[in-house]
């Protein structure tokens, strides 16, 4: 590698700042410079280049797609470096490890199981946040997120923890009887729904149901979704590992399930992880080879 090819350093992390913050001023205030400060280095990076990284033409300034590839190749970089020296410096043995998860993920797969990981390793420091929100790996911040889907997370590293078709369930006592549903029929039910997603209203779109369901939609908290479906108080969408134990003690009944393959993954950024994250993590998936 000819390191004297390389752009300066503080033009790179000019330009990374610029794109981590959305503007010159917030830019400017990450690395405690002016924002004239910022748009000089910015500007003298492209003429290192010899092309425009950002398209200054709309009032507020926006990566061209060279830009874009360069600050994505930048933000990979810097985090891994950052890691490194972390691990090197023994800076982020102290933080606690950040966990995000849905609040259905959270309360129904990992909260059950977690006492055993307090049991066998209780000098690492634990924050969960349950959100069905898609929050950003950045160093500092979330170490792994737990996520519902087919594994395409372009960038990260991705392993599937559990496989869990999506299944519509409800209780006996709403739906007495176990046979197919007509969209009349699940138009004149209530309805439950995880915040922050769209699942159900998707799903009900998907079977015919056009209009908002007669009985109300009601939106909440993952747990509370969970916990309101056992009571028969709707019809919820969800992923059969959380309701496995109630389908088998015939507490829900799945009225329909989609077989395609998708689950819950591993998601984590690429690099070297810190020693609680890699135990974390082994942990993990020995809970989901049970």
């Amino acid at each position: 590698m000819n390191l004297s090819r390389l752009p300066p350093l503080n033009a790179l992390r000019a330009f990374a700042a610029f794109h981590q913050a959305g503007s010159m001023a917030a830019a400017g205030a990450l690395l405690n410079v002016s924002h004239a400060a910022i748009s000089q280095q910015i500007k003298s990076l492209e003429s290192h280049l010899g092309l425009p990284l950002l398209d200054r033409k709309p009032r507020k300034p926006v990566l061209t797609d060279a830009g874009l590839q360069l600050a994505l190749t930048l933000e990979r970089s810097f985090a891994e470096i950052a890691q490194m020296t972390d691990a090197l410096t023994g800076a982020e043995a102290d933080r606690p490890l950040q966990i995000s998860a849905t609040p259905a993920f959270v309360s129904g797969w990992l909260m059950p199981r977690l006492a055993d990981f307090r049991q066998k390793f209780p000098e690492v420091s634990l924050m969960v946040d349950p959100s069905a929100e898609v929050k950003p790996l950045r160093p500092g911040g979330i170490d792994i997120a737990l996520r519902y889907g087919d594994g395409n997370w372009p960038g990260l590293e991705v392993e599937l923890l559990v496989e869990s078709p999506i299944v519509v369930v409800a209780s006996p006592e709403l739906v007495p009887q176990q046979v197919p549903l007509t969209p009349d029929e699940l138009a004149r039910l209530p309805w439950l729904q995880e915040l922050g997603t769209h699942e159900s209203s998707d799903w009900l779109r998907q079977q015919g149901v056009t209009e908002r369901p007669a009985s109300g939609m009601t939106t909440l908290p993952g747990n509370l979704m969970m916990e309101e479906a056992r009571a028969g108080r709707g019809a919820a969408v969800l992923a059969r590992a959380f309701v496995e134990p109630d389908i088998a003690a015939g507490r829900l009944r799945v009225l329909f399930q989609d077989d395609r393959k998708k689950g819950y993954f591993l998601v984590t950024r690429p690099g070297v992880q810190r020693p609680a994250l890699r135990a974390f993590t082994k942990w993990l998936k020995g809970q989901g080879r049970k």
